[in-house]
Parts: C-alpha cells; sequence; structure tokens
C-alpha cells in the first residue's frame, strides 16, 4: 500500500460516530424488585412471629431438644432409615432386574410387586402387617405374635414399600445409558461384570442418584408413620412426652427440628454424591 492511500485514512479519532446509534440501557424490573420486598417482609413477619409467640415454649422445645428419651428415639429413627433403605434398595435391584430380563415370567412378577406395593398406601401396610396374626397365628409353628415385633413389622412393610420405588429408580437408571456403549464394550471383548461395572454403572448412578437421594430423605420423614403401632421411634418419644406434660406444641417442634436437622444435612450429602457422579459431564457443578 502507497503512502498516499495511507495518509487519506482517517484516524480513528477522526471517524465520526453516527447520530442515530441507540445507548443501551438495562431494563428497570420494578416488580420484581416490588415482589422481592414483599416476600421478604412476608418472611420477616413469620419469623418475629414464630419467635414471638409464647405458645411455642422455646424454653421448653430447649430442655427437651436433647434429653435422653429424644435422642434414643432420633437413633431408632436413624436406624430404621439406614437398614430399610439399605434392604430396600437391595430387594429393588433385583426387582428392577427382573424387569429388564428377557425371561417373560420374571418380568410379570418385577411388574407385578410394583404394581402392588405401590398401589396400597403405606400405613394400610404397616397395619396388615401388624395384624398378620389374624391371618396366620402361626408360622413354622412359633405364634406369629412373638415372631413379629413392632419393629420387625416397622422393617418389613417399610422395607417392601421402598424396593417398589428403588426397583423402578434403579430400572430408570439402567435403562438411560445410552445402549450403544453397551454394545461397544462387547466388541471390545469386556466380560459382563467389568462392562456392567465400568460403563453401565457409573453412568446409571447419575440419573439414580438424585431420586435415590429424595427417596432417602422421604424414608427419614416417613419412619414418623411407625409410631401408630408403638415403635419409640423420635416422633412417638416425643409423643410420650407431651401426654404426660400436656405441652403439645413444643414437643412437636423438638421432633419437627430434628427432622429438619437431619434432612439438611443429607441435603448436602446428596449434592456431593451427585457431583462426585457428574463429574466429566457439562452440567457438573
Amino acid at each position: 500500500m502507497s503512502s498516499d492511500t495511507l495518509a487519506k485514512i482517517p484516524a480513528a479519532s477522526e471517524i465520526p460516530e453516527p447520530a442515530d446509534v441507540p445507548r443501551i440501557v438495562p431494563q428497570r424490573r420494578y416488580g420484581q424488585w416490588a415482589a422481592a420486598v414483599v416476600v421478604l417482609a412476608l418472611f420477616g413477619f413469620a419469623v418475629n412471629s414464630v419467635l414471638r409467640n409464647r405458645a411455642f415454649q422455646w424454653d421448653v422445645v430447649a430442655d427437651h431438644f436433647t434429653s435422653d428419651s429424644v435422642l434414643r428415639g432420633l437413633w431408632l429413627t436413624l436406624w430404621l432409615t439406614a437398614v430399610v433403605m439399605v434392604l430396600g434398595f437391595a430387594l429393588g435391584t433385583l426387582l428392577a432386574a427382573f424387569r429388564l430380563s428377557a425371561n417373560p415370567v420374571l418380568r410379570a412378577v418385577g411388574w407385578g410387586y410394583v404394581w402392588l406395593f405401590r398401589s396400597i398406601p403405606i400405613l394400610v401396610q404397616l397395619l396388615l402387617w401388624f395384624n398378620i396374626g389374624a391371618l396366620y397365628p402361626q408360622v413354622f409353628g412359633v405364634r406369629t405374635v412373638n415372631l413379629l415385633s413392632p419393629v420387625a413389622v416397622a422393617i418389613i412393610g417399610l422395607t417392601l414399600h421402598e424396593a417398589a420405588y428403588a426397583a423402578e429408580v434403579v430400572r430408570g437408571g439402567i435403562l438411560s445409558v445410552d445402549r450403544g456403549q453397551i454394545e461397544a464394550a462387547q466388541a471390545l471383548g469386556l466380560s459382563r461384570w467389568r462392562r456392567w461395572r465400568r460403563i453401565v454403572l457409573p453412568q446409571a448412578m447419575r440419573a439414580i442418584v438424585p431420586p435415590a437421594g429424595n427417596m432417602l430423605i422421604g424414608t427419614l420423614k416417613g419412619t414418623s408413620i411407625v409410631s401408630v403401632i408403638a415403635v419409640d421411634d423420635l416422633l412417638f418419644s416425643t409423643q410420650l412426652i407431651y401426654h404426660r406434660t400436656y405441652q403439645v406444641i413444643p414437643l412437636l417442634m423438638v421432633a419437627t427440628l430434628w427432622y429438619a436437622v437431619v434432612t439438611s444435612l443429607l441435603g448436602i450429602g446428596q449434592h456431593y454424591v451427585e457431583k462426585h457422579y457428574a463429574r466429566g459431564t457439562e452440567n457438573a457443578r
């Protein structure tokens, strides 16, 4: 390019700005700010009402929050939740294998189990198992009343109920894995166990963990229903106290706060487990 041509090119500072270019102004979202103010005001009013309402008797809540009977009930609730989840997912995994089997009989058994136990409310199931002696007074020569304690009834009823939902969670997770990857692993000569351990399970867990975490929290709260068959869980322990002291609201608040604490901790654990299995994906956080 010649020097005469360069001389004709104006400098950047000499280029006039077009007069008709509009200036970009951020949109003012007055409605969102007004809604936020209203929500915060209502939240503050609710918190103030709860803290200043003497009917809650927060001093009584503090006295019983870590009492021996409440902590024993809390321990039984946690233990019952862990046992039911382990047994429920073990049985649910077997049922998921039945539903994915090529054998029509196994598929029918798996489908029938899921249909039956998802159709019957958990309270009805517990009451049926609690009164099983009316149907079978003796099993293997042992009286059913002596064979099934309230805790055993709670474990059986909750496990059978959770297994039906766990079966669908596991089945959905396995079906979420692309079939082409399994076929590629077969083409590479990987054994069935290595295919499941290296290919299927790591990817299926991304779909299994979120609903499984919700099931765990739901099971923790659902164990409160065993109080109807006199299992000494967290709720039943607080009920025993307020039946004696008539301080219903503060003792219910004790149970509510403990459930909130434990579910919050489980939610944090679920977040990190999901993050672990989401490694390498775009939506991992």
